[in-house]
């Protein structure tokens, strides 16, 4: 199974490393005219998705997206997220819950626990220097350009099932980016947050495994799950603020949605600790 892991990491690595180069900018950035943004052009009253054919290179809006503040941000978005990613594809754990617990599996561990959680630590424990504003930034970026290069590999992998020239497979992942893309008329940093980044990668090892196999090894996960960290719960609870001011209330326990019941535990596992530090 270690060996599984391993092949599965390098191969989201692989794909991440032929993937075209993306450039995020928040939604209303105004065109650009090195980019092609298709038949109907530039429409300012939607997010659009530019490509430039001579760069490779897609420029692609996203609602909700936070602009880092500090030129090193700046650099680190523009040439170093695949370092990033890396960090999150080689993590054992996050690979082990995002492939075997996700809602894809029969699990319950919800996508934001990965995309925000998990990839919000590693960018901080890589770059502690840097603001709030930078970490969110750059993880922000690395999970957009992870979700979508997954989500494209699954449509180019579509393509090559139904047949093809080989002009169509060498250029199908750049067509499911722009189908992903087009298929979803307002991009929103939610929306991305909320796709689980093993998704494809657990649809191609199902069809390897036997479905008794694949439970097995979910079963073994789910009783490796670790109990939050305060580290984590802090992190939960900043999520929280936001969910509170959406909603105007906090998320609750016994809520139907996981990613809800999870901020609540960490506001519950940072009442416990006040409680204990006050009767101490």
């Amino acid at each position: 199974m270690n060996d599984t892991l391993k092949a599965i990491a390098a191969s989201l690595l692989m794909e991440q490393v032929l993937a075209p180069k993306f450039n995020f900018v928040p939604k209303g950035n105004g065109e650009d005219k090195d980019f092609d943004y298709g038949e109907a052009g530039y429409d300012a009253s939607r997010t659009n998705v530019g490509f430039n054919e001579d760069r490779g290179e897609f420029q692609i809006e996203i609602k909700g997206l936070v602009q880092p503040e500090s030129e090193e941000a700046t650099r680190i978005c523009q040439e170093d997220l695949n370092e990033v990613i890396t960090a999150f594809v080689q993590d054992k754990k996050v690979l082990e819950t995002g492939l075997f617990d996700g809602d894809h599996a029969g699990g319950d561990t919800p996508a934001e626990e990965l995309t925000l959680v998990r990839m919000g630590k590693i960018v901080r424990d890589r770059y502690p220097e840097l603001s709030e504003t930078d970490q969110e930034a750059i993880r922000q970026r690395a999970v957009a350009a992870l979700a979508l290069t997954q989500e494209a590999a699954q449509e180019a992998a579509k393509a090559a099932v139904s047949g093809g020239d080989g002009t169509k497979a060498n250029t199908a992942l750049i067509d499911g980016i722009r189908k992903i893309a087009m298929d979803v008329r307002d991009l929103d940093i939610d929306l991305i947050d909320r796709i689980n980044p093993f998704g494809a990668a657990y649809a191609i090892l199902a069809k390897a495994m036997s479905e008794d196999s694949l439970k097995q090894v979910a079963a073994v996960i789910a009783g490796k799950k670790i109990a939050l960290t305060e580290e984590e719960a802090m992190m939960l609870a900043e999520r929280a603020k936001a969910f509170l001011q959406e909603r105007n209330r906090l998320p609750s326990l016994t809520s139907n949605d996981p990613w809800e019941r999870r901020m609540a535990e960490g506001i519950e596992y940072l009442k416990r600790k006040v409680k204990a530090a006050r009767d101490a």
